[in-house]
């Protein structure tokens, strides 16, 4: 025999079928992670899409100028661009500003909550989104070792939920 020549040794059937079943717990965890991850995101979306729809194409758009603010919300006059939308109005306080600021709105369908439209209030709606990513990231680069994914996502949340931010400062 040569010494190129290599002779196969069977292994046993345990062997196997352990070796088999470490592999598809393996398989499985991937899988969960994976589920998680993208659950996560989903969840995200989902959140986010109730304010930006209305905050990036919402119909009925116009000013509120805040007049009072409470603990949560702030009420305003509403001055609709169109022919029909309440005159009072509900403003989150952390997209308010103050007392006596003029904001572009839109009004979310079926309330007498305003949205703020524009840059910062696209941006602070897809915040829940923004967390999401940064969450999901630990999953995958924990879970499913995939760094520099992880890195982009967390990169991506992290800007999203800043950019709203500084925004809303100025």
């Amino acid at each position: 025999m040569s010494p190129r020549t290599r002779t196969s040794t069977k292994r046993s059937r345990t062997r196997r079928l352990g070796e088999s079943a470490y592999g598809v717990l393996l398989l499985a965890r991937t899988g969960l992670m994976a589920l998680i991850a993208l659950v996560l995101v989903v969840a995200g979306v989902w959140t986010s899409w109730g304010t930006a729809g209305p905050a990036m194409t919402g119909k009925e758009r116009g000013t509120v100028t805040v007049r009072t603010c409470g603990d949560d919300e702030c009420e305003g006059t509403f001055r609709p661009a169109g022919p029909s939308a309440p005159e009072k109005v509900l403003l989150a306080r952390s997209v308010s500003g103050g007392r006596g600021e003029t904001l572009d709105v839109a009004v979310k369908p079926g309330t007498d909550h305003v949205v703020r439209t524009g840059p910062a209030g696209i941006l602070y709606a897809w915040v829940p989104l923004g967390g999401a990513l940064l969450l999901a990231s630990l999953v995958v680069a924990g879970g499913l070792r995939m760094r520099r994914t992880a890195v982009g996502m967390g990169l991506a949340g992290v800007l999203v939920m800043g950019g709203a931010w500084a925004l809303l400062a100025f």
